[in-house]
């Protein structure tokens, strides 16, 4: 059972933000941040509503119902038992009453479907109890993203294993297409696993590996373009993410791009500055805002990076948000770089750990950067993935 001092950071956090308190809700595992949030995911989800209520102040309430009354069993605070939904509507009727102000998994209008997990209904019998409901956005990352220094470090752990499997993929294409050889995408890709299996590391999907033209697709999957061999004057990117097999270790997620030959194609590579000078940007102004002390929301870096490819002539060709959060999964629960997809206004907090990687994808070709950037207690910006990609990588 959680100690009191869990409890204790619960009320602390919604306290600061100023809430009376924080109703977590969830049917059928139909809300995986709650889950999360109060260390159930291993736990069966059941077949019945329950809600677990925590207060500013006081002790937390349990609402379960009657044949799952040990749903919520793990967790501190009262009890309440309901059988019929006309008791279940009177038990929250009591609890929220003296609640004004009350944050749960919601998003006004959707906007951002990571945290909108509470279906509308729902949503309407809350609000005919009394309180307002706000987003609990922001107290879902004090607990989900923020890592701890076992979690940073392995980040970095991991971080050193896809930087040196890149090192290990440019030389075995060097190799395999030397004297007009060629080298199928796929085995570049089996070639990433099998560098992550060898240093007890997992990853949730393949890598992918793209020459052009399947590299115009941010979603490319690996090996099922019309022609999949790379050979000399190939643009290939490489995305690859990975974490060790230790519970509760944290995601390396990098992206670069590589020319196999000598000199780099004028074409390739002056776009490929313009995505770099747009992902130095996002980077300054993380560094600026945490510096000044002044907080800095998602949206604000995408927006921000997403404005020097526009102004270059190639917004059109920017065809996903700016990044993700990084966590135990590779888009994690924290805040998105995004103003494109969603308007991302949860904050960057200390702790939080996420990708800055435009791209920009034209009819014949796609260039991307990806690195990640954390921000530790102390409001210092930390750039992972080995030495930043500031040109693409001769294959030679």
């Amino acid at each position: 059972m959680p100690s009191d001092s869990r409890v204790e950071a619960w009320q602390q956090a919604i306290a600061e933000a100023e809430l009376g308190g924080w109703l977590l809700y969830d049917f059928r595992g139909t809300n995986p941040l709650a889950r999360s949030v109060l260390d159930l995911t291993e736990k069966h989800p059941g077949s019945r509503r329950w809600f677990y209520l925590i207060p500013a102040e006081g002790e937390p309430l349990r609402i379960v119902h009657g044949i799952e009354t040990d749903a919520l069993s793990t967790l501190p605070g009262e009890l309440r038992i309901y059988r019929s939904w006309r008791e279940l509507h009177e038990i929250l009727k009591t609890a929220l009453a003296p609640i004004r102000t009350v944050a749960m998994e919601y998003a006004p209008y959707g906007n951002n479907p990571y945290v909108s997990r509470i279906d509308g209904g729902t949503l309407e019998l809350i609000r005919t109890m009394g309180p307002q409901i706000v987003s609990s956005g922001d107290l879902i990352q004090r607990f989900e993203s923020q890592l701890n220094a076992a979690q940073w470090q392995s980040h970095l752990q991991a971080t050193e294993v896809t930087t040196s499997a890149f090192e290990m993929s440019w030389k075995y294409i060097a190799e395999n297409t030397a004297n007009g050889g060629r080298v199928a995408e796929l085995d570049v890709r089996d070639r990433i696993l099998e560098h992550f299996e060898s240093r007890d590391m997992t990853t949730y999907a393949p890598p992918l590996v793209a020459r052009q033209p399947g590299n115009r697709l941010p979603h490319y999957e690996t090996g099922t373009g019309d022609d999949t061999e790379i050979r000399q004057g190939d643009l290939v990117m490489i995305d690859m993410w990975c974490k060790s097999k230790e519970p509760g270790s944290i995601y390396s997620d990098l992206t670069r791009m590589g020319y196999v030959g000598a000199e780099v194609p004028d074409k390739y590579a002056s776009v490929f500055e313009i995505v770099i000078r747009a992902r130095d940007t996002g980077v300054e102004l993380v560094r600026d805002r945490c510096a000044s002390g002044e907080s800095l929301a998602g949206w604000e870096v995408d927006a921000a990076v997403r404005e020097v490819i526009a102004s270059s002539g190639y917004g059109s060709y920017f065809l996903h948000r700016t990044g993700h959060s990084l966590g135990r999964e590779v888009h994690g629960n924290g805040a998105h770089l995004d103003d494109f997809e969603m308007r991302e206004e949860r904050l960057l907090l200390p702790g939080s750990l996420f990708t800055i990687e435009p791209g920009i994808y034209m009819d014949t070709f796609g260039l991307r950067s990806e690195i990640n950037v954390f921000i530790d207690e102390s409001r210092q910006v930390h750039v992972t993935g080995g030495p930043v990609q500031t040109a693409i990588q001769t294959i030679v």
